[in-house]
């Protein structure tokens, strides 16, 4: 009896089990047939728009590939970037607030020294039309530049003692520099000016200058005279004096006693 009633039970759960796979089975048949002709076209659509995704999902990554192959560059160009920055405040500083009037004087000062001698005439191969009694003068070379401005710098200026500074400022001991600068270009451009472009006055401190600049001490450097010292900026004076005091110590330039005139020699700074 309880082997009969065990089989009766397992054959109820083995038909209530295919009667649950049938109606399942019913309802999607039921929903297959619900809109049969709209069930391709959307899938469709999904397809599409799946594959549209994937495809800005793979720009994606190409693009943060890109990005992230550029970091190194940007990095390298933000280092140079600061560099460059460093020196051009460093620049900034050496610079006078009005180097361009400066620059302007010193142009008017070197042509008032020289006057009718043309612009061609600075070359100093043409010393030699100077030539008279005196030893030959070294032949210097062609195109020579211009006096050198070689300005101090604020920290230059701030490791002075206070004594030896006093009252002087960036500015002012920087626009001296262009003024021996000027004075410098001027007894430039005398020196090697022609004779026959040069009156008696001129030619007489031409050949002044010639002399001192073949000295061993001045030879292929620019020099100027105590007397040129007429300003603007600097002047024999006080603050004149104090400028001349710090470039010795900064070394921007020596003197030097050649015959009876005191000259100062521009220096390269070390």
């Amino acid at each position: 009896m309880e082997e009969a009633k065990e089989a009766g039970s397992s054959l109820e759960c083995l038909m209530t089990s295919f009667n649950n796979r049938i109606a399942q089975l019913q309802q999607l048949l039921i929903a297959r047939n619900m809109y049969p002709a709209s069930n391709i076209s959307d899938l469709t659509a999904i397809d599409a728009a799946l594959k549209g995704m994937e495809l800005q999902v793979h720009k994606i990554k190409d693009r943060l590939r890109e990005e992230r192959q550029a970091i190194p560059k940007a990095q390298k160009l933000i280092k140079a970037s600061l560099r460059q920055q460093k020196i051009l405040k460093d620049i900034s500083a050496c610079v006078p607030a009005y180097l361009p009037e400066m620059m302007t004087s010193r142009n008017q000062i070197a042509q008032n020294c020289v006057p009718s001698v043309p612009q061609q005439c600075q070359d100093y191969q043409s010393i030699e039309s100077l030539k008279l009694e005196e030893p030959a003068a070294p032949k210097e070379k062609k195109g020579r530049a211009s006096a050198p401005l070689w300005y101090i710098t604020a920290d230059e200026l701030t490791s002075l003692p206070q004594y030896m500074k006093g009252r002087l400022t960036l500015d002012k001991v920087n626009a001296a520099i262009n003024d021996m600068a000027a004075y410098a270009d001027a007894n430039a451009q005398l020196i090697a000016a022609p004779r026959k472009k040069l009156n008696e006055s001129t030619l007489e401190r031409a050949l002044e200058l010639r002399e001192i600049a073949t000295s061993e001490v001045i030879k292929g450097k620019h020099f100027f005279l105590e007397t040129d010292i007429k300003g603007p900026t600097l002047k024999f004076d006080t603050t004149g004096k104090g400028i001349m005091t710090v470039l010795r110590h900064l070394g921007r330039i020596t003197e030097d006693r050649i015959g009876h005139h005191r000259v100062i020699i521009l220096l390269r700074p070390q």
